[in-house]
């Protein structure tokens, strides 16, 4: 009992010591906390995260981790730094979700802002269904309830610049700012695409495996769910752009940032250029980055040693695989810098 009692009593000290000292606050890592988002739309509530600038601080442990992919280290509930900080919108795309891109999030928030991002019911990591790829609108809400609660939460909302909130989003999510942007999408353009490409792209190849019916796609998937609180938005690889309906293009923020990743090896999808969509050459000048060599799948977190292997071994997905002379890492950090530079953030983490 006396050894339970001293280790208890020297933990007690170091977290004490730990979250009382300055000079460790915030100076590494970023804050992070969990809550559950009230979500009428749904049936359940929404698991949510948020990454910040921390402050005081008690104790520090991996976020996402796992057998395939490197753990990000992060202040768990630590104090929110003072300040107003702005605060960024992040989507995850299908079969993601919001704990897998900590690698973006973490280094955001050293950087200054607060990161919010949740898990879309029907897309996420171990439920992502092709019935469900389609429905925008429903993701959009989430969004919406999200933001909607954490600017009225006394725990955030004094530490958000209202007037710096923007949002990002990959893929699917990507497709989802868009959406928050103004831009509504057309079910018919969307089945014509998928029935020229057919399973030569990933996302139609998605729905076919699915027994989707493209004639059937959700109503939801044209709403309309712009988000005026929103004045930034980047799209990292946006799916659905060739399914844009052209009668939302008046009504889309003309803040944007595109990045696109690989050329030779770009998802069509996601080619917003001439030999795509063309949906860059339809709007007002927006930003657009290109990283290259790289694809779709090199914005996924870096993955553990072996990873790729093992994933072969079992006939899995090659998320943990690159186009030759890819450096995840490196684009990883063009992706920080090019979003940073664009939304005024330091130029380097704190």
């Amino acid at each position: 009992m006396k050894h339970v009692t001293s280790a208890l009593t020297l933990a007690i000290g170091l977290f004490a010591t730990l979250a009382s000292n300055p000079a460790h606050a915030g100076k590494d890592l970023a804050g992070y906390d969990r809550f559950d988002v009230d979500a009428a739309h749904r049936s359940r509530p929404i698991a949510a995260s948020i990454w910040y600038p921390a402050d005081t601080f008690i104790y520090r442990a991996p976020v996402n981790k796992s057998a395939l992919w490197q753990s990000i280290d992060a202040y768990i509930g630590a104090a929110v730094q003072p300040g107003k900080h702005p605060l960024i919108l992040l989507s995850h795309g299908s079969g993601g979700n919001m704990d897998a891109i900590g690698w973006l999030s973490s280094e955001l928030a050293l950087r200054g802002a607060m990161v919010l991002a949740v898990n879309h019911p029907g897309s996420t990591s171990g439920d992502s269904s092709p019935r469900r790829l389609a429905d925008l609108g429903l993701r959009a809400k989430d969004m919406h309830a999200a933001l909607d609660q954490v600017l009225a939460s006394p725990e955030f909302e004094p530490y958000i610049d209202t007037d710096r909130i923007s949002a990002a989003g990959f893929s699917l999510g990507g497709a989802t700012v868009l959406n928050l942007a103004g831009l509504r999408f057309d079910r018919d353009a969307y089945r014509d695409y998928c029935l020229k490409f057919g399973n030569e792209v990933q996302d139609c190849a998605f729905l076919q495996k699915g027994g989707v019916h493209l004639d059937q796609l959700s109503k939801d998937f044209e709403t309309g769910s712009k988000d005026t609180r929103i004045s930034q938005f980047v799209a990292i690889e946006p799916g659905m752009t060739f399914a844009v309906n052209d009668a939302s293009l008046a009504d889309v923020d003309p803040d944007l940032l595109f990045i696109r990743l690989g050329r030779e090896h770009g998802w069509k999808a996601a080619d917003l250029t001439d030999t795509g969509s063309g949906l860059l050459g339809k709007l007002d000048n927006p930003s657009y980055a290109v990283f290259a060599p790289a694809d779709h799948l090199t914005f996924l977190g870096e993955c553990v040693p072996g990873a790729a292997e093992l994933l072969a071994e079992m006939d899995d997905d090659p998320i943990c695989s690159d186009p030759e002379g890819t450096d995840r890492a490196l684009i990883h950090q063009q992706i920080i810098d090019e979003i940073s530079q664009y939304l005024s953030l330091s130029s380097e983490a704190s």
